[in-house]
C-alpha cells in the first residue's frame, strides 16, 4: 500500500467518524469498550476503532502496553486488570473488548483467570487464535527470539504454545481474518493469510461468527468494511454480508 493513499485512506475514516461522532446521540449509554492492539504496535494503531466506535456512542478505552518486553500472563494480570479497575467505572452496564492480533491472546489470558461479570462481546482483527508460521520462525535461533521480545516466540502453532493452551472461548467472540498478503513478508505455507497469521489460525473453538476481509495485517483497522463488521458484530453478536465499497483494494 503506497504511503500516500495509506495517508488518504487514514485521513477519510477520520473525518467520516469525526462527523458521525459530533453529529450523533449517545446511542449505547453505559457500554464501554476496552481495545487492545497487537505486539510491537501501540495504541495509535487502533484509533481508527476509537473513532468509530465514539461515533457510534459507545465510551472507549484505548489500551496501551509493554508488548514486546513483559509476558502476556503479567499483561493480563497487571496492566489490563489495572485498565479494567481505573478506567472503567463501576457502573458501566456492559464492556466488550476490541482487539488486534496478540491483543485477542492477552484478552483470552485475562479472562481465564479473571471474572468480568458485565463482559459483553469481544471482536478479534487478525488474532493468532491457533498460532502464527511467523511466530514459528521466531523460534528458530537467538538473534530471532530476541527480535520476537517475551511474547512473539511464544505465539506459535505448537501444542504446548500459549495460544493453544487457553483453550475454547466461552464469551460471544467474534473473528475478522485478513486474507491480503503484505507485501515484503513471507508467504505463509497455510493457505490465506494476513501475512502473518493464516485466515485459518484466527480460527478459536466456542466463537459466534467469523468472516474475512481483504486487507492485510498491518492496515486491517484502517478498512473501512472491517470497522463496520467491528460495529455491527458489538450491536448483533454477528457479522454482517455487507461490505462498503470504500473498504478494498485492488489486487
Amino acid at each position: 500500500m503506497p504511503p500516500l493513499f495509506t495517508s488518504l485512506c487514514a485521513a477519510l475514516v477520520w473525518l467520516v467518524f469525526s462527523v458521525k461522532a459530533a453529529s450523533q446521540s449517545p446511542a449505547h449509554a453505559g457500554e464501554w469498550v476496552v481495545l487492545l492492539h497487537g505486539h510491537g504496535r501501540t495504541a495509535l494503531s487502533m484509533k481508527p476503532v476509537e473513532w468509530m466506535l465514539e461515533g457510534a456512542g459507545y465510551r472507549v478505552v484505548n489500551v496501551n502496553y509493554p508488548s514486546w518486553r513483559v509476558p502476556v500472563e503479567r499483561l493480563a494480570d497487571e496492566q489490563l486488570h489495572r485498565a479494567l479497575t481505573t478506567r472503567v467505572p463501576a457502573d458501566a452496564t456492559r464492556i466488550h473488548f476490541v482487539t488486534h492480533s496478540m491483543g485477542g491472546i492477552l484478552v483470552r489470558q485475562y479472562l481465564t483467570a479473571h471474572e468480568l461479570p458485565r463482559l459483553g462481546r469481544v471482536v478479534m482483527l487478525g488474532p493468532p487464535n491457533q498460532g502464527s508460521e511467523l511466530a514459528d520462525k521466531f523460534k528458530s535461533n537467538a538473534l530471532m527470539r530476541w527480535l520476537g521480545g517475551r511474547n512473539l516466540p511464544r505465539l506459535g502453532t505448537a501444542e504446548d504454545d500459549l495460544p493453544q493452551r487457553l483453550g475454547a472461548v466461552n464469551f460471544e467472540c467474534g473473528v475478522i481474518a485478513g486474507d491480503r498478503q503484505a507485501f515484503g513478508w513471507p508467504r505463509l505455507q497455510a493457505g490465506p493469510s494476513d501475512g502473518k497469521v493464516a485466515v485459518a489460525s484466527t480460527a478459536v473453538a466456542g466463537m459466534r461468527d467469523a468472516t474475512t476481509v481483504h486487507a492485510s495485517h498491518t492496515f486491517m483497522m484502517w478498512q473501512c468494511e472491517t470497522l463496520r463488521q467491528v460495529e455491527h458484530f458489538l450491536e448483533n453478536g454477528r457479522f454482517q454480508d455487507a461490505q462498503c465499497t470504500l473498504s478494498n483494494e485492488k489486487p
